[in-house]
């Protein structure tokens, strides 16, 4: 398994499990736990969820799933930007570590940007590690300019920053990895195949066909080939586990590579940050 050194200087996998919109079906929950534990067993031991989840309803899956091997994960869940402040920060995160079934987070993110200033969500984020509820915080769907923001006040202690960032939403390498590069943060990317859409493009199919993979490996790749970034994929069965899997194994050579730039070339300019 490939891994990614967050700042502090801990070793984390490069490719992880996302839980988005898993929880919440009664018919799918044996098979969805079953992929849990797979991928743990594969050495997908990072384990990504949120309070907004299914209202929490992720949480619980991943406290059933996993709650007797809490030793063996690094967990991270995020937090509403409302909850982001001084008053509520503590008892959203008690909630999330009360339906994980666990005493800590190894990562605690904030879920995006909202009304709470920044300088307090840090005040915030360092009394929690301070009592040992969290180990490291985070943010998520932050742009440049937020960064910038963050270290400004007091920030420069931020773990990683989650964002959107797949074949289809290049934006992020035109400055905000960069960015993170230069002040050693991780990159963790969601939605890596772009919520399932890749699978069926026919540039990946052709590199697919002649490195014998899937399309959505071969994404799942291209997302991973830089140091300092981590894929999130989620997977709800455990064949799907295992495809994902093999990704991380997977190099792309030059000519892969140059033929996935052709067909999904970076922007010209400077955009946004895109979210889901």
């Amino acid at each position: 398994m490939r891994s990614v050194t967050l700042p502090v200087g801990e070793v984390v996998p490069a490719l992880g499990q996302g839980t988005w919109r898993m929880g919440e079906r009664v018919e799918r929950r044996s098979d969805e736990i079953a992929a849990l534990r797979a991928g743990v067993d594969l050495g997908m031991t990072l384990v990504d969820t949120a309070e907004m989840y299914g209202d929490g309803a992720a949480e619980t899956l991943i406290g059933e799933a996993l709650g007797d091997r809490r030793d063996e994960l690094f967990l991270v869940s995020k937090a509403y930007p409302q909850n982001a402040s001084r008053a509520r920060l503590a008892g959203a995160c008690e909630a999330s570590l009360r339906r994980l079934g666990t005493d800590r987070l190894d990562l605690y993110l904030l879920h995006w940007r909202g009304s709470v200033p920044l300088g307090e969500t840090v005040e915030a984020m360092e009394a929690l590690r301070s009592e040992g509820k969290i180990r490291r915080w985070g943010v998520s769907n932050l742009d440049t300019d937020d960064m910038d923001e963050l270290v400004a006040v007091g920030g420069q202690d931020c773990a990683t920053d989650q964002i959107l960032y797949n074949l289809v939403r290049r934006g992020p390498e035109l400055d905000l990895l960069p960015w993170l590069a230069d002040h050693a943060m991780a990159v963790m990317a969601y939605s890596p195949v772009e919520q399932g859409r890749l699978a069926s493009d026919p540039t990946l199919g052709r590199i697919a066909g002649e490195i014998g993979a899937t399309p959505a490996q071969v994404a799942l790749a291209w997302t991973m080939r830089h140091e300092g970034v981590i894929a999130i994929p989620k997977a709800g069965s455990v064949a799907h586990v295992r495809e994902n899997r093999v990704a991380a194994d997977i190099v792309l050579s030059d000519a892969d590579l140059a033929m996935l730039d052709a067909a999904f070339p970076r922007p010209r300019g400077q955009r946004p940050l895109e979210m889901l």
